[in-house]
This record gives structure tokens, sequence and C-alpha cells, in this order.
């Protein structure tokens, strides 16, 4: 035994006993058990630090991957919501103009449109 150092076993037999109970002497089978069962724990709750690290490393990554195309549909939305406004005003300017609607024979009235970009932005 090294100088100054308790013995092994004691260590284990102050954590274990209550206060105001009498220690109870242990076998060193006994000690041999609770030194392996405290290894096998150790390890079981490295393991389910591990695991749960993962398992958050793995959902941020996902949630930038979303955050990622949240922004690339936006950037769509605004480009298409251009483009109706565009085809939309176009339409307009033809229907000042187009023969076919400016000829009385071919006239039937009707009713005007709803606002074809109101109905498609987000709200």
């Amino acid at each position: 035994m090294s100088q100054g150092l308790p013995a092994a076993g004691s260590v284990l037999q102050r954590s274990v006993a209550a206060p105001g109970n009498q220690p109870q002497p242990q076998s060193p089978e006994d000690d041999d058990r609770k030194v392996r069962r405290r290894e096998k724990n150790r390890v079981a709750a490295q393991r389910s630090r591990k695991k749960q690290t993962q398992k958050a490393d793995k959902l941020h990554e996902e949630y930038e991957c979303l955050e990622q195309e949240n922004t690339m549909l936006r950037r769509e939305i605004g480009k298409l919501t251009e483009e109706l406004k565009h085809l939309t005003e176009a339409l307009k300017e033809h229907e000042k103009m187009c023969p076919l609607l400016l000829c009385p024979m071919n006239f039937v009235p009707v009713p005007p449109r709803p606002d074809p970009v109101a109905g498609c932005l987000p709200r």
C-alpha cells in the first residue's frame, strides 16, 4: 500500500454508509462488484450522452437545411409574384387593343375578374 492513501475498500465503505449507521464490513467480492457496477454505469452514461449529442447535432443539421429551403422558396414566391404582376399588366394592355375584344360582334358582357395577384400572395 502507498503511504498516505486509504485502502480502496475504505473509500467505498465511507461513501456508502449512511450517517448514524454502522458501516458493514465489505468483502473483496463486494468491492469488486461495486467497482464493476460503477464502471458499467459510467460507460452507459457516456454512451447515453454521446447518443443525445448525436441526436441534437442531427436536429441542428435538419434545421439548417429547412431554413435554407425556406429561404429559397420565399425567393421563388417573390419571383413568381413579380412575374404574375407583369403578365397581368401585359394582359390588361393587350385587352385595350385586342381586335377580338374591340369588335362589337364579339362583345359578350363578362363580369369583372377578381385581382389574380391578391389571391396568390401569402397571407
